[in-house]
């Protein structure tokens, strides 16, 4: 059984950092890409950011280039989203998500998911 479970969300302040956790289990951690979506009320789910398996390359949304920052760590099999610089708009339900394959492909679409974890609250106040 596939598993993913966030952790790390909560509420912040404009212009500080977060740093989100996923943690992977019932499938080849190192062969499966890993996405980032979020959803706030009212809105559809988006891409934030993917990254790839075994070379660790990473995509971004417009919103999050240059701000966040995707990792992944094998021996742990836990993928990272680093947010800096948060922004009151960045105020979502996150979640990662597991891709088809290896690779992160058109990442900001739903559609390319396989599974979903739960979801972590990110909260940023002005």
């Amino acid at each position: 059984e596939v598993q993913l479970v966030e952790s790390g969300g909560g509420l912040v302040q404009a212009g500080e950092s977060l740093r989100l956790s996923c943690a992977a289990s019932g499938f080849l951690f190192d062969e499966i890409a890993i996405g980032w979506f979020r959803q706030a009320p009212g809105k559809e789910r988006e891409g934030v950011s993917c990254i790839g398996a075994k070379d660790g390359s990473t995509y971004y949304a417009n919103h999050a280039k240059a701000r966040f920052t995707a990792s992944r760590d094998s021996a742990k099999n836990t993928v990272y989203l680093e947010m800096n610089s948060l922004k009151p708009e960045d105020t979502a339900v996150y979640y990662c998500a597991t891709l088809y394959g290896p690779y992160c492909l058109d990442y900001g679409s739903p559609e390319e998911v396989e599974y979903w974890g739960k979801g972590t609250l990110v909260t940023v106040s002005s």
